[in-house]
């Protein structure tokens, strides 16, 4: 809402606050009146109006005494006065100049003229407020920890604030990137735009609360680096037509991923060793007195290299919990064996007996190798393989995997005969906690945050994702496609 323009009017004389008060009544403004010169200091304070009408001569305080105290406070050095008096002498309009006021009209005065002078040093007030405001405006967004860019219509840049200069890598110069488009900005500086799906329409429909990444994928010299987009579309007849909001993500995602990579271990890794101790050991203390010493070695053997077991996990997890993504870069180099007997191993963890894997277009197997961090594959086969078996109708999925490669990439397809996808389901199955219902033996259960862990992993090395169902056979296929390392 536009605020009110409010005109403090301060006359010691009843008949002039009156006039005044016929003249302006129907102008549109808030009008507040006072007796005298300390009342009139009184309400400046509290309404801090956009005008004052100072009477200058009035009882306890004249005018100009007033016009100079109100110069002299902060809050109220800048608010316009015009000085009513009834001195048509020189020395008294150099006076009230020299004590700051803005404007000096002589009673009796005309009505138009003074209306006239109100609207324009309103006019000139709003004005120097709404420098003032953009100032403090820009200074904020100057300041902020988001990016934020302004974009046309043709989606070319008009506005970068400094923290946007900084996470696209431009230049303080504004002729540098002014007027470039801002997709092609971003390929310039190998950004990768994920979901490509959600990218593909961003500017039409704001992607429905689904997020927009841009991604840095990792280098040699550098970690993976995460930026959320949101947009908000502008009013359509400015040449300003989309405001973009940079967020630096990284941290989250990374802790995310932490923290869902140590659930997924706990439940992966220790549920198997586990069971077997816990239900052995106890048996033994249950039957004890009935079981030969040999029995009881037995069961304390067994019971041994469970704990062995659970400890080596343990240790496992810990260490992979003590390295830190924000430290050194250490992917590693997996080569086509390393990819089979991951596969294996997680397989046979989570107990999925039926598990076909077919390679194709394998010219030269000793010469295929991706750059992937530690464990990544791992987590990648565990949550895709665990997917599949939680939304299996019989819990028992026959998983089909397709290794290929072309040019300089290698394709993952992982297949299952499970249930298919709706569309929405398809449309939002990177975003996190997606709560499409799937319906397994009667229960709902969500997408949980897996996915998109999947996805982080795969996009911070250049990679891509793809989610579709299988065409001829009920079931949904995962594609995952790796750039192979140099």
């Amino acid at each position: 809402m536009e605020k009110t323009t409010t005109i403090l009017i301060a006359d010691d004389e009843l008949i002039g606050r009156e006039a005044i008060k016929a003249l302006l009544h129907d102008q549109g403004y808030n009008l507040a009146f006072a007796n005298d010169g300390l009342e009139a200091l009184t309400c400046a304070i509290q309404l801090t109006p956009d005008v004052i009408l100072l009477d200058v001569m009035m009882p306890n305080m004249d005018g100009f005494e007033v016009c100079r105290r109100l110069r002299a406070n902060a809050f109220l050095s800048e608010v316009p006065i015009i000085m009513l008096t009834a001195l048509e002498d020189r020395e008294s309009r150099l006076q009230a100049i020299s004590v700051g006021a803005d404007d000096f009209i002589s009673k009796p005065y005309d009505s138009l003229e003074l209306k006239s002078r109100l609207r324009t040093i309103t006019k000139l007030n709003r004005y120097r407020r709404l420098l003032t405001e953009q100032a403090k405006f820009e200074w904020v967004v100057e300041q902020a920890e988001e990016g934020f860019l302004i974009l046309s219509h043709k989606e070319q840049i008009l506005y970068a604030n400094s923290q946007a200069r900084l996470y696209l890598d431009l230049t303080t110069d504004k002729n540098e990137f002014i007027n470039k488009k801002f997709s092609q900005l971003l390929a310039a500086k190998q950004y990768y735009c994920e979901p490509q799906e959600a990218w593909a329409t961003w500017l039409s429909c704001t992607n429905q609360g689904n997020p927009c990444y841009l991604v840095r994928p990792e280098t040699p010299t550098a970690h993976a680096f995460w930026l959320q987009v949101d947009l908000m579309e502008m009013s359509s007849g400015a040449e300003e037509k989309y405001l973009v909001c940079l967020r630096n993500v990284t941290n989250t995602i990374l802790a995310e991923r932490r923290r869902w990579t140590f659930q997924g271990q706990i439940c992966h890794k220790l549920k198997t060793p586990l069971t077997p101790l816990t239900v052995g050991l106890e048996y033994l203390k249950s039957n004890y007195s009935q079981l030969t010493d040999t029995d009881r070695k037995e069961f304390i053997d067994i019971a041994l290299v469970g704990a062995t077991r659970i400890q080596a996990e343990i240790e496992e997890i810990l260490e992979y919990l003590s390295v830190s993504y924000m430290a050194k870069v250490e992917q590693t180099l997996y080569d086509l064996d390393d990819i089979l007997l991951t596969i294996t191993e997680v397989s046979t963890t989570l107990e999925i007996e039926s598990v076909h894997v077919f390679q194709k277009n394998i010219e030269e197997p000793s010469n295929i190798y991706i750059s992937i961090f530690p464990r990544a594959l791992e987590i990648i086969f565990t949550e895709l393989f665990s997917n599949a078996k939680k939304f299996h109708p019989k819990g028992s999925p026959t998983l089909e995997i397709n290794i290929s490669t072309r040019e300089s990439e290698i394709c993952l397809q992982i297949c299952d005969d499970g249930l298919t996808l709706s569309p929405e389901q398809l449309s939002n199955i990177w975003t996190p906690y997606y709560q499409g219902e799937k319906y397994i033996s009667g229960e709902v259960q969500g997408m949980g945050l897996g996915l998109s862990i999947v996805t982080s992993l795969i996009w911070e090395v250049g990679g891509k994702c793809r989610a579709y169902n299988r065409e001829e056979k009920t079931g949904f296929v995962v594609e995952l496609i790796l750039p192979l390392a140099k």
